[in-house]
């Protein structure tokens, strides 16, 4: 009985969390249609919060929520709605898979209305995907493009030319050159495809991969004009990129519903075995035409 009394604890509270989350993300959207999907979805959460505190016979405080609702503020301010959303609908499906266990343990008339909830939850997920369109998002094939790229090219470059100089400032430099004239290439390529993509702007495509491109490559190439260590910067600057690489692939893997570690194993992989194969390649090449160390630290 205290088991049960607990779960019930744990899903008004949830409940609560819920329905704070969305009402704050309402009170902040500009835009009538997603704040009314939004205002619809506080309205539920606090039904079904009602009904677990109801079950209980006593309210549900949570501790820290003003501090947990701020926390989805800010993801909501840095990363857009429908990531938000979806990442919160990740925990309404587990949710709903406890619920689903729990019936069996309430009476018939309870669990005849927690069947209502459960299939509220579940229109939440389809709301969410079908009613919440950000361009952010319709691009972000085209961002995670510029992204993985310039990750396994820069740094197959800044690993080729680690087996051929120990100047930290060439081989930064070759970073920017390389990833300048590659990010033009990628922005065209984006623009090229998108052409050929309804509801999608070629200029907007290719403005994204390219600044995406950019921003990677110049992250990438920072280490080696601040730090005058060539394996220190070089392993900085992995780092940078395995977290470049965890940072989008669990954002695409929260949009696209995959498996992050799976998806972040494979991404890890390329580009280490990229880096590996251009050193090995650099320092064939260095030590064949007699130039390597030529250029100093």
């Amino acid at each position: 009985m205290e088991k049960i009394e607990e779960e019930i604890r744990r899903f008004c509270q949830d409940e609560l969390v819920d329905s704070s989350i969305y009402e704050a993300l309402a009170k902040r959207e500009k835009d009538p249609k997603k704040r009314e999907i939004l205002e619809r979805m506080s309205r539920d959460e606090r039904m079904h919060y009602e009904f677990w505190k109801k079950m209980l016979g006593a309210d549900c405080h949570v501790a820290g929520l003003k501090w947990r609702v701020l926390q989805i503020v800010i993801i909501r301010k840095l990363f857009g709605l429908t990531f938000t959303s979806l990442l919160l609908e990740r925990h309404e499906r587990d949710v709903v898979e406890a619920y689903e266990k729990f019936e069996k343990y309430i009476p018939k008339e309870e669990a005849e209305v927690l069947k209502k909830v459960i299939e509220d939850e579940e229109r939440h997920e389809k709301e969410t995907i079908s009613g919440i369109d950000e361009k952010i998002v319709k691009y972000m094939s085209f961002i995670i493009l510029g992204l993985a790229d310039a990750i396994v090219e820069i740094n197959g470059v800044h690993a080729g030319f680690l087996g051929v100089t120990e100047s930290t400032i060439v081989t930064g430099i070759a970073g920017l050159v390389v990833g300048l004239s590659a990010a033009i290439s990628m922005a065209s390529a984006a623009y090229l495809q998108a052409k050929h993509e309804s509801g999608k702007s070629p200029r907007t495509s290719a403005l994204m991969t390219g600044i995406a491109y950019i921003l990677a490559v110049v992250a990438l190439a920072l280490p080696y004009f601040i730090i005058r260590h060539m394996l220190s910067a070089f392993g900085i600057s992995i780092s940078l990129g395995i977290a470049m690489i965890a940072g989008f692939t669990y954002y695409a893997s929260v949009l696209q519903e995959k498996d992050f570690l799976k998806e972040f194993f494979e991404s890890t992989t390329l580009m280490m075995g990229t880096a590996l194969a251009s050193y090995l390649f650099g320092d064939v090449l260095g030590t064949f035409f007699g130039i390597r160390g030529i250029f100093g630290p």
